[in-house]
């Protein structure tokens, strides 16, 4: 069947099984469950209306459910099994985790990406955004700088370990080590702790792009009245960006932190292509990824651990929003 056929009739059936079934279900509704008729007709129509937002609330209800709930409770009964998957160990698996230094490690590090990476991007984003707002080659540059987001993380990350190169000919770092005299070429991947900064560095590389591009455009929605009484009232440059601009693009500041956290959260890519993990750099994505295919009791437990960890950071943007709106 030709592809445009099949979308044709995926649309067809996907609507007219929207149509039917909100037709069919209000038909049920107002005529058998609460018929607007006999000595309770205000009662029913009442009863009726009651119900009907959850009719057409029930589709996208379900929908989540089965796609979002479901896989969450089958992921934490899964994790209370051991590799074989009739071996229930109960919380074993988490006792387990918690007490490898592996994981203490992953988990750590994990900790020091949520905390660099976000700060970094969304700052140097900001600053970025506002310098070149005052340029008159300010879209070129920002097209320079949003670039990055067009490469998969992988490619950034092959493309950073030429820069990282244990070699003078090849990588940046060690042809600067050359340059001031320094005969050892290093590899940067390999020393402990600085290592996961430098993997860091790849990601802020290519996140600074889409946080400028949400923070412009918050900058140029301040309205001018604001910034015209500031300047009016004596304020320098920097008090004028940190006092009155900074404060009203609060929420988009948010939003964009709150996104790239999530991001770091499940970041694997960049770790697995680097390193593997090696060298003190497993963070609890690629650590999952260790377990998946010979441990799925403990790989779920990862799984779930760092939903859990992904959890207050939404509550909180959750609130920050619901803040922003009243």
């Amino acid at each position: 069947m030709p592809v445009i056929l099949q979308g044709l009739i995926t649309i067809l059936i996907g609507v007219g099984g929207c149509v039917g079934y909100f037709y069919l279900s209000n038909l049920i509704l107002d005529r058998f469950i609460f018929p607007a008729k006999g000595e309770n007709i205000g009662r029913n129509i009442n009863r009726a209306n009651a119900v009907r937002p959850w009719l057409f609330l029930f589709p996208a209800m379900f929908v989540l459910g089965l796609y979002l709930v479901y896989p969450v409770v089958g992921s934490f009964v899964r994790s209370l099994y051991g590799r074989n998957p009739n071996e229930f160990v109960g919380l074993g698996n988490y006792i387990s985790l918690f007490g490898s230094s592996d994981f203490q490690t992953s988990f750590f590090n994990n900790f020091l990406w949520v905390i660099i990476v976000p700060a970094a991007s969304t700052f140097i984003g900001l600053v970025v955004a506002q310098l070149t707002d005052n340029l008159s080659w300010g879209n070129l540059a920002k097209s320079l700088i949003f670039m990055p987001m067009a490469i998969s993380f992988v490619g950034a990350s092959l493309i950073w370990k030429f820069v990282y190169a244990n070699d003078a000919d090849i990588g940046l770092i060690n042809a600067i080590r050359a340059m001031l005299g320094f005969e050892n070429p290093i590899d940067v991947m390999q020393i402990p702790f600085w290592n996961n900064l430098f993997l860091m560095v790849i990601l802020i590389w290519i996140q600074t792009g889409f946080a400028m591009v949400i923070l412009s455009a918050a900058l140029r929605g301040i309205p001018e009245e604001t910034i015209e009484a500031a300047i009016l009232d004596g304020a320098n440059p920097w008090q004028l960006f940190f006092k009155i601009k900074v404060p009203q693009i609060m929420a988009t500041i948010v939003v964009v932190w709150t996104t790239i956290t999530i991001l770091v959260l499940k970041v694997f890519d960049i770790v697995y292509t680097m390193t593997g993990g090696n060298f003190g750099t497993e963070i609890l994505p690629s650590y999952m990824m260790d377990f998946m295919f010979r441990d799925d009791g403990r790989a779920t437990a990862i799984a779930f651990v760092i939903m859990i960890v992904v959890l207050p950071v939404m509550i909180w943007n959750i609130r920050e929003a619901r803040k922003e709106m009243r």
